[in-house]
């Protein structure tokens, strides 16, 4: 094959930390001192390390430093000021508040918002709709605590659950907290701040009747799931209207008991049955949102899996398995820096004409991370240099078949 031409001057893994303005990166550092007490290995040269780890999907220091040891001078054009030795970004993972990163994931968002965000769920409804959820990451060593029993060997596996906010409008996390394994999913309701332009749809894990009389409060909807076990008293049975979906079985408004610092209260809520003909299986649905539709609400819910989807691209794609570090500021560190890589993908995916599958693109840029190929022209149109190629051989072939013809022919 001929040369490609989408040569570039500048490597794919370049073009992608060329995303990060190092205002947001000097910003966070100033912000958050991460270049306190630090004479060579700086916040800068750490994240774009923790990146490389990422892209590459190293799975041990050794990786990372030795990968990146063969980048001496080729480091020019994404600016790595130090290449790493293995205990220097490990004591870097160690030390470097992660403050400094979730900072960097942030402000990356807001500036990409206006790119990955699509308002047709805030344009039907008037209101943003949050989804949130958490997800437990296993660990091979006992550095938080995780549930279960304790083995009969004695030793016991750490766990980390990521606490996830997602607004329905964005493929990618608004906020992410990091407990234990063993923290209750509820505890982050606290974390919230509900507001009136916001719907909260969550699991029946969360359920929370002193939160929901808060979001009641503060004007916030919620969907949610009725635990099984659940106490509640019929008030009302509504009329479900022909036009409704044919799903919906019931639809009534229910009282239940809180439980206060000073007594019990009630709370009226909406709870809507709903059919679902394709899983052959019913939902019992929990709701403040008295005036939408019954099959509204459990559309609202149908969402939701949007989380579980995004869960499955971060653990299937980046390197959350292994992790450079035995302590809980090295882990978050990495869990951070995962997200940071998911949103550059995540604008680019967006930013393209061309269909690309999330896992085909994240492929992509770590076989062709170190060449030198303008990503966003390639992503376009990957096949281009084959069709020249293919062109070029048809006009050779036809060519030579002329000039053997005259050859004949005298």
């Amino acid at each position: 094959m001929n040369k490609s031409t989408y040569f570039f001057g500048q490597s794919v893994f370049g073009q992608l930390i060329s995303m990060i303005d190092s205002g947001i990166i000097a910003r966070n550092s100033k912000r958050h001192k991460a270049d306190h007490y630090v004479k060579r290995f700086m916040a800068k040269d750490h994240l774009i390390s923790m990146l490389f780890c990422v892209f590459a999907k190293c799975s041990s220091l050794r990786e990372v430093a030795g990968a990146m040891l063969g980048l001496s001078g080729k480091t020019r054009h994404f600016q790595l000021g130090h290449i790493p030795y293995r205990s220097t970004l490990s004591d870097a993972n160690k030390r470097r508040s992660v403050d400094f990163f979730s900072g960097v994931y942030h402000d990356l968002l807001r500036e990409y918002q206006h790119v990955i965000s699509d308002t047709r769920f805030k344009a039907v409804l008037n209101k943003q709709v949050e989804i949130f959820d958490s997800t437990v990451i296993s660990l091979f060593q006992d550095i938080l605590k995780c549930v279960g029993r304790t083995p009969s060997n004695g030793k016991r596996k750490g766990g980390i659950k990521v606490h996830t906010v997602i607004n329905v409008d964005e493929p990618v996390p608004k906020m992410a907290w990091f407990t234990s394994a063993a923290t209750h999913d509820h505890a982050l309701l606290k974390k919230l701040s509900p507001d009136d332009n916001t719907i909260y749809v969550f699991d029946k894990g969360y359920n929370d009747y002193k939160a929901f009389k808060l979001f009641g409060k503060k004007g916030a909807g919620f969907v949610t799931r009725i635990k099984d076990d659940a106490v509640y008293k019929v008030e009302q049975e509504l009329h479900v209207e022909e036009c409704i979906h044919s799903g919906v079985l019931e639809d009534t408004i229910i009282e239940v008991t809180v439980k206060e610092d000073d007594g019990q209260g009630k709370l009226m809520l909406r709870k809507v049955v709903f059919y679902d003909r394709v899983l052959k299986r019913k939902f019992e649905f929990l709701t403040n949102l008295f005036d939408l539709r019954p099959d509204m609400i459990a559309a609202l819910y149908k969402i939701r899996w949007q989380i579980e989807l995004l869960f499955r691209q971060l653990k299937g794609n980046f390197p959350l398995k292994y992790f450079l570090g035995d302590n809980e500021n090295a882990i978050k560190t990495q869990i951070y820096c995962a997200l940071i890589v998911n949103l550059l993908l995540t604008v680019v995916q967006k930013r393209l004409k061309r269909r690309w599958a999330f896992s085909n693109l994240v492929s992509f840029c770590r076989i062709h991370l170190f060449n030198y190929l303008h990503l966003m022209r390639f992503l376009e149109n990957p096949e281009r240099d084959w069709q020249r190629d293919d062109k070029n051989l048809g006009m050779l072939t036809l060519f030579r078949g002329g000039l053997l013809l005259r050859i004949i022919e005298n």
